[in-house]
């Protein structure tokens, strides 16, 4: 047990880089290396029982599982599994198979007897006929009307010609046309003059409307509106805007500097003021609060928090190690306990098998079960026979009534073939494992007992 080493796993714990230069490793005090012996000595006596029986609850809880759990759990689950079955599954799957699929092949079946053939049977016997002999007639009727249409379509085409399209052209080339052109002449003469009349007439209307409505609103604005506009501009800026800025520049701007630089003044000697006043307050709190704060905990609970840091990491390393200890004394004492219930009890049980059991059970298969397996297939044999014989005797006596009861018909009565003799078939002999020199098997074993 080496009480100075640390372990290698906090050793080699790779430190971030932020904290690598913040937390440097420190040389351990000499209250951890007086705590350290004792400490593990207590821990190891009271861990290694511990161990030894949280060990033991495991091999047995593994066992248990493995051995009782487990198969216990498969076999309810077999037995749950096949009542699903039965209330849940083959129900629904036998009334499927055994009702549903059967009536609708029948449905089907009667469905396409009743409906389908005889559709078919419609459409192609009757409706396919019928329907040719009517395209026939309809393509037939239509030729004929399409010749009639097109001879009346020529006829009128040949009045409309000769009777409408010839007397309108030479109406309209001869009458229409002259009339229009003589009635085009007039029309335009006739809007030359109106235009003329129009524009000296507009011209009238338009120096009428200028010297009623704009002229008159010309004038009020150039003559009367914009110079009162301006005499009145003039008058707001020297009686208002002039005065204003005097006083703006030469009275409220002096009062206002003043006034700035008096509040100044108030602000910077309330902030002396105030920084004599935090001063004070702040040394009287500190040297009454945080001075004494600050003793305590460096002088008192820092020390007490290492020394309390110290021992629950000894204690915490004790109990690892222990634990660890404890398991190698565990797996010790498992093996010895195993190899003690292997030489008590496992050895005895395969030396008894390999050399009573084997050889015995060699014996009555060879002697006893084979010969008994044997006798029984002759009697079944021979059974079969008689019994075979004896329904050809009556299938015999039964043909041989019927023949003198009602005779023999025209055709050839079909005579049945005499029972063949069914074929033994040959037992198999034992097989054994290969004989080789240096090799143990069963048959060696056993026959090197039966020598000695």
């Amino acid at each position: 047990m080496d009480l100075e080493k640390r372990p290698a796993h906090r050793a080699e714990q790779p430190q971030p880089p932020g904290q690598a230069d913040r937390h440097p490793p420190q040389a351990e005090g000499c209250l951890a290396v007086a705590i350290r012996l004792p400490v593990r000595i207590v821990v190891l006596v009271l861990v290694v029982p511990v161990r030894l029986v949280w060990d033991a609850l495991a091999v047995c809880g593994r066992f248990l599982y493995f051995r009782g759990l487990r198969p216990v759990g498969r076999a309810v689950g077999a037995v749950l599994t096949w009542l699903f079955k039965a209330v849940f599954v083959w129900p629904w799957v036998g009334l499927w198979r055994y009702v549903v699929v059967p009536v609708g092949v029948a449905l089907a079946w009667l469905g396409r007897v009743l409906f389908v053939v005889p559709a078919v049977w419609l459409y192609r016997s009757v409706l396919t006929p019928v329907g040719h002999g009517i395209a026939w007639l309809a393509r037939g009727v239509g030729r004929g009307i399409a010749v009639t249409a097109l001879g009346i379509a020529a006829g009128c085409a040949w009045l409309w010609r000769y009777l409408v399209a010839i007397p309108a052209a030479w109406l309209y080339a001869r009458v229409l046309t002259p009339v229009g052109h003589g009635i085009a002449w007039l029309a335009r003469v006739l809007g030359a003059g109106a235009a003329a009349a129009g524009r000296g007439v507009g011209a009238v209307l338009t120096w009428l409307f200028k010297a009623v409505f704009v002229w008159p609103w010309v004038g009020l604005w150039r003559y009367v509106v914009v110079p009162v506009g301006v005499a009145l501009a003039w008058l707001g800026r020297v009686l208002f805007v002039v005065p204003a800025v005097w006083l703006y520049r030469s009275v409220l701007t002096p009062v206002g500097h003043g006034i700035a630089w008096l509040a100044r003044g108030i602000g910077a000697g309330a902030t002396w003021l105030g920084r004599g006043i935090w001063a004070v307050v702040a040394t009287l709190c500190r040297w009454l609060f945080v001075a004494p704060v600050v003793a305590v905990w460096r002088w008192v609970l820092a020390p007490l928090g290492r020394a309390v840091a110290v021992v629950a990491r000894e204690v915490g390393d004790a109990l690892g190690h222990a634990w660890r200890v404890a398991g190698h004394l565990s797996l010790v004492v498992g093996r010895f306990l195993a190899k003690l219930l292997r030489w008590i009890f496992v050895e005895p049980v395969r030396w008894a098998y390999r050399t009573v059991l084997t050889p015995v059970g060699h014996v009555v298969r060879d002697a006893v079960w084979r010969p008994a397996a044997r006798a029984v297939k002759e009697v079944r044999r021979a059974t079969r026979q008689a019994l075979a014989s004896a329904r050809e005797s009556v299938r015999q006596a039964r043909a041989d009534v019927r023949r003198m009861l009602f005779g023999t018909s025209k055709q050839a009565v079909p005579v049945a073939a005499p029972p063949q003799e069914p074929v033994p078939v040959p037992i198999p002999a034992a097989r054994r494992e290969p004989v080789a020199p240096g090799a143990r098997t069963l048959g060696s074993s056993t026959t090197a007992l039966t020598k000695d």
